[in-house]
């Protein structure tokens, strides 16, 4: 099986080009195989995520995306948009609101909602939301912005 990367451009924000209010987002459909491969990388093979018949008995009623496969797209989110090549991702808060199921679209995105010169950490308020505007997941990033 040959893996092909579509590697979008990356930004090089620095501290001094970074304002608050500065969004950034991007759109991702979730398909059954990144499930897969979420499992087989990470070691998760909670039936919820990987088993039709299982999760057909839940109150889902279908296999649900795992909540930190999606939360992986915060690394995304900063490495490749805000702010970067020159990011270091210092924290991350997390909250998982509502299911993301296979073959839905997802949005995410990002806000800057606070920076600091003297430390040059930068904060953003991420959210990942599916089309219809229903968050899935939410949370705050800490990045410090390399020079």
């Amino acid at each position: 099986m040959e893996l092909i990367l579509m590697i979008e451009k990356i930004s090089e924000y620095t501290i001094d080009e970074i304002y608050i209010g500065q969004k950034t987002k991007f759109n991702v459909v979730i398909t059954g195989n990144m499930i897969k491969e979420f499992a087989r990388l990470s070691g998760d093979h909670n039936p919820l995520h990987t088993d039709e018949n299982y999760s057909a008995t839940t109150k889902f009623g279908k296999i649900i995306c795992p909540g930190m496969f999606l939360a992986g797209f915060f690394s995304r989110l900063v490495g490749m948009n805000i702010p970067g090549k020159n990011s270091l991702y210092f924290s991350q808060s997390l909250k998982f609101i509502s299911p993301c199921f296979i073959n839905d679209e997802i949005i995410v995105i990002g806000e800057v909602i606070s920076k600091s010169l003297t430390t040059k950490i930068i904060t953003l308020k991420t959210i990942i939301q599916n089309t219809h505007g229903k968050e899935l997941v939410k949370g705050e990033a800490k990045v410090l912005v390399r020079e």
